[in-house]
């Protein structure tokens, strides 16, 4: 039993002392990926996408006068926050998270963990 406590708490040491694996990121290499991101996305308006600014931090579906889909309007109803985080987790692979969502649909996810990293250190200056 001690052995498995022991274990436990070596588990825990490590995730406090490394943290999450979640990489640093470049705001202007996020910039540039962010391009992608631009088509459906603006930090102004609505377009396609709802508008991003201030979406670090933000409460899913919460961008005024936007139709956001059953499941994402769900999210934000059930508290769901955009930390960096759940955007890293749904840039990766939105289909994953909300199948229906017109944005899993319409964009594959960002694959490379260094570039999600980049977009979302980008998005947080916005």
């Amino acid at each position: 039993m001690r052995s498995f406590q022991f274990i436990g708490l070596a588990a825990f040491a490590l995730l406090v002392v490394h943290g999450p694996a979640f990489a640093e990121g470049d705001a202007a290499k996020g910039k540039e990926a962010f391009a992608k991101c631009g088509i459906c996305h603006n930090f102004q308006t609505n377009g396609v996408g709802p508008e991003l600014k201030g979406i670090v931090g933000r409460k899913a579906a919460s961008a005024a006068d936007y139709a956001y889909s059953a499941g994402m309007k769900k999210l934000g109803e059930d508290g769901f926050v955009w930390t960096p985080e759940n955007i890293d987790k749904w840039i990766t692979n939105p289909k994953a998270m909300l199948p229906d969502s017109p944005m899993a649909q319409l964009f594959q996810g960002v694959p490379d963990a260094q570039e999600r990293a980049n977009i979302i250190a980008y998005l947080q200056t916005q």
